[in-house]
């Protein structure tokens, strides 16, 4: 599989001139699946949120459980800068609080990240500013025990950090549109009492995934999920494997990479045969692991230009 810098940091703004009155819902936008986890810690504890089972193993065989649980649930290698530069436009953070930490939030997938949200975000600004015609969509969810205040000061920093660039939910965004306000972020918040006070927040976005390790599943449950069409608005197809408890304990010295690696060929096949659009069948953004490998912002991206060449 190949691993290389594209040249796709301004995909957007490159698109052809019809494109850029579409809603950016029915545009093919590639995401990553997990994106902070190229950054865990493996020294980090086992996040509280995990199975009972996984979290007592931890407990007690920390040397044996952690590098095995790092293994699994390392999803991604590159930064949020070089996936932005390849092209993703869609990013799934997961926020935790780490135990013991009295004010630093951080990200987690089994076990916890390195780097902290402010930071990640802080990056993602500083990306932004130099591709100005750029649109991400930033979902943020599962908030493992986070607290009120946790809530109401990540907000905050969201807001300050992005202020103007923020899209509004009451619009309906495409990139023509976003380029005449200067607005570059789109800000899905899983915690509904949070939207509440939030209206420059959207609610969750609906992600599709198959709960299995067998890219031919994958392909049948989203084959499956796309003829009952689809959402309204945003809405992702997940081409992540999802590995279990058993299945990890079963294979410790393998890893995400390893049998996703195994499954690309067949999971990128089946988005060279879709279509983004209104339809029912339209796809919207496609989520991956491992986005830096096998060309998978360049298959997804190209998928705006079916019927234009």
């Amino acid at each position: 599989m190949e691993d290389r810098l594209c040249g796709n940091s301004d995909w957007m703004s490159q698109l052809p001139d019809e494109l850029l009155d579409v809603s950016l819902w029915n545009l093919a936008i590639p995401g990553s699946h997990d994106s902070m986890s190229f950054c865990l810690d493996v020294s980090s504890p086992v996040v509280e949120s995990e199975s009972w089972l996984l979290y007592v193993m931890d407990k007690l065989a920390p040397c044996l459980i952690r590098p095995c649980v790092f293994r699994w649930a390392t999803t991604q290698q590159a930064d949020l800068s070089r996936q932005c530069g390849l092209g993703i436009r869609f990013l799934d953070l997961r926020i935790a609080r780490k135990p013991k930490e009295c004010s630093k939030l951080f990200f987690a997938h089994g076990i916890y990240t390195r780097k902290t949200v402010k930071e990640a975000l802080d990056e993602l600004a500083t990306w932004l500013d130099a591709h100005p015609k750029e649109v991400v969509i930033v979902c943020c969810s599962h908030f493992s025990c986070l607290t009120p205040s946790d809530h109401t000061e990540l907000v905050e920093y969201i807001i300050s950090r992005f202020g103007p660039k923020l899209c509004s939910p009451q619009d309906r965004p495409t990139l023509r549109s976003c380029w005449s306000k200067r607005q570059q972020v789109i800000i899905s918040y899983d915690n509904q009492e949070v939207l509440q006070h939030h209206p420059e927040l959207w609610t969750e976005i609906p992600y599709w995934y198959a709960d299995s390790t067998d890219p031919k599943k994958v392909i049948s449950y989203l084959e499956a999920q796309k003829q009952k069409g689809r959402p309204a608005g945003f809405y992702v197809s997940g081409l992540n494997l999802t590995e279990n408890i058993a299945f990890v304990l079963l294979h410790p010295f393998q890893n995400m990479r390893s049998i996703t690696t195994k499954a690309l060929t067949a999971l990128l096949n089946w988005v060279g045969e879709q279509r983004p659009g209104p339809e029912a069948e339209g796809v919207n953004i496609i989520c991956c692991d491992f986005v830096a490998v096998a060309r998978f912002c360049d298959r997804v991206i190209g998928l705006n230009y079916k019927g234009r060449c």
